[in-house]
């Protein structure tokens, strides 16, 4: 409730102090010889006995709060949208639903933080414009396999060689798993533009590494180009790294931000639900496979990634999720399914063994055990509509036509040319049923059930021309 000053005293000898004007001192008010009395002017009472007087019309007497409380009175506004937002805006909620809420936000924030000190980070508002971007990326940084087949020196059959040692050499240095497909993309977009002879091939694949550690690793863990050196056995020296690795940026046009299989793997295993840690294994394990081999580069990394994905969580028993899979997603699918089939024991096994530890869920044991006993992925063939039954002029058993059958009821699917016998594929204007049309007896699976009871002598008679009934 709002308090009111009470009137000043002008009757009182003492002066008061008034509005401070512009200058620096206090002007003072003579005596009241000269002040007009408040009773002369017309202006309103605001004492509270007047305001909120008992037999004011104006100000009726509030009813008590069942609650005990006293709400203050408020000066009714008119309703405008702003109020109205505001006002449902205001509105609680239920203890029950509050409650609900706030587990929810917490689980989430929980969920967020696991996430995050696994180094995943989740952009929720913004989602939707870094996936559109990602798709698009992928598309402009993709190597080409016509070109590559092109190659003068360099084969198809060399590649597995190359990605064992690059796979064996990240596994080293203990790079992030983005560093190793981004290491293998520089390499197919550099051997699609130029023509590399066998003897850089593996200066274009360590320069290619030391580009992506560069672009996706913390500083310590980038490898010297000593380290790179030692590893190579000397077979190249240092400053050749350093002019590989010139050339390799300008024939990418230094265009590094390209979206790996892990990154869309990433995205995919938090959204809708986090996958489980083996499924996520498997499905990096079976990811890595698709580096080796010429049929999964024509492939972007987000089809790469769900179709790792799908077969993993086929394999460990999950749920399929149909209405994400894809065209592209399905022949990756099939296209690894069929190799581990077949050359289960020809995989890398650099590759096996970094995925046979247990911080990799034993990834690589699991995979290799299941098409061992003969496992392979089932592909859910999606059943075609019943088809309506065609009726040919050859039918055993002939239906005749109804009386409110027309030429228009007649389907394209019928014969066109109908013999003479075959009078009940006519339409006439008369209805005149068929009796006897077909000279041999037709089996009893085709018979109405009380035909088969009662015998073909029961029926005869009904089987006549109802003119000859009637007549």
């Amino acid at each position: 409730m709002s308090k009111f000053l009470p009137c000043a005293n002008f009757e009182s000898s003492t002066p008061i102090l008034s509005h401070r004007p512009p200058t620096s001192s206090p002007l003072l008010i003579p005596p009241t010889a000269n002040v007009i009395p408040l009773s002369s002017l017309n202006m309103k009472d605001t004492s509270v006995s007047s305001r909120y007087s008992r037999n004011n019309p104006l100000y009726p007497k509030r009813r008590p709060s069942p609650l005990g409380i006293a709400k203050s009175r408020k000066s009714q506004s008119p309703l405008t949208l702003s109020a109205v937002v505001a006002a449902a805006a205001a509105q609680r909620h239920s203890p029950r639903a509050a409650k609900m809420e706030s587990m929810l936000q917490r689980r989430r924030e929980l969920q967020l933080a696991a996430l995050r000190r696994e180094g995943i980070l989740l952009e929720e508002e913004y989602r939707e414009e870094i996936r559109y971007y990602m798709y698009e990326m992928e598309r402009y940084t993709m190597g080409t396999t016509s070109s590559m087949d092109q190659q003068p020196e360099i084969k198809w059959q060399m590649r597995p060689c190359l990605v064992e040692f690059l796979v064996e050499l990240h596994f080293t240095f203990r790079l992030r798993p983005e560093t190793l497909y981004l290491t293998l993309n520089i390499v197919d977009r550099y051997v699609s533009r130029r023509i590399v002879y066998i003897k850089h091939y593996q200066l274009v694949g360590c320069a290619a590494l030391w580009i992506a550690a560069k672009f996706e690793d913390a500083k310590e863990r980038v490898p010297t180009v000593q380290e790179l050196v030692h590893y190579c056995r000397d077979t190249y020296d240092e400053s050749a790294f350093i002019q590989m690795e010139g050339h390799v940026l300008a024939t990418i046009q230094w265009t590094l931000g390209h979206p790996t299989a892990e990154a869309w793997l990433r995205m995919m295993c938090c959204v809708p639900a986090v996958e489980e840690p083996k499924v996520q294994h498997v499905a990096r394990f079976l990811m890595e496979i698709t580096l080796f081999y010429r049929e999964f580069v024509k492939f972007p990394s987000s089809s790469i990634a769900l179709g790792s994905l799908t077969l993993a969580r086929f394999l460990c028993g999950k749920g399929r999720r149909m209405f994400e899979e894809t065209e592209e997603c399905l022949q990756i699918v099939e296209h690894l399914d069929s190799r581990l089939s077949k050359h289960v024991n020809d995989l890398s096994e650099t590759l096996i063994k970094k995925y046979s530890y247990a911080f990799y869920s034993k990834a690589a044991t699991f995979v290799v055990q299941y098409y061992l006993q003969g496992g392979r992925f089932v592909r859910h063939v999606v059943l075609p509509l019943p088809m309506t039954p065609v009726r040919t002029s050859n039918s055993i058993v002939g239906t005749p036509m109804s009386v409110t059958t027309t030429a228009s009821d007649l389907s394209d699917d019928m014969p066109s040319a109908l013999s003479d016998d075959d009078k009940e594929n006519f339409s006439s204007p008369k209805f005149e049923p068929v009796t006897n049309k077909h000279t041999e007896n037709p089996p009893d699976q085709f018979l109405p059930h009380d035909f088969v009871q009662f015998g073909r002598q029961a029926l005869h008679n009904l089987n006549v021309s109802p003119r000859a009934m009637v007549s």
